[in-house]
């Protein structure tokens, strides 16, 4: 079975998980900003893990098609600093 398709343009969540840094959510941040520019900051939600040792970072974005969001991935786990985008 063949997983749906998106339509883009769409309204797209992304997770980030990483290890829990001072430096973690601006370069997230930076990294977001470079592929979706304009994205509503207000959208932003963190949430550290009950020991504190990582940390979730949620964002939506206006998706506009499979390569932005393939590249944003991996300029994500370029940072170093990302253990996984969801």
């Amino acid at each position: 079975m063949e997983p749906p398709k998106i339509e883009f343009p769409c309204d797209y969540p992304v997770k980030v998980l990483g290890r829990s840094v001072p430096e973690f959510e601006s370069a997230v941040i930076e990294v977001i900003e470079r592929h979706a520019p304009g994205f509503e900051r207000d959208t932003i939600s963190l949430r550290a893990s009950r020991e504190g040792t990582f940390v979730a970072l949620t964002v939506r974005i206006t998706a506009t098609g499979k390569s932005q969001l393939e590249a944003l991935h991996q300029d994500l786990i370029a940072t170093g600093l990302v253990q996984m985008v969801i």
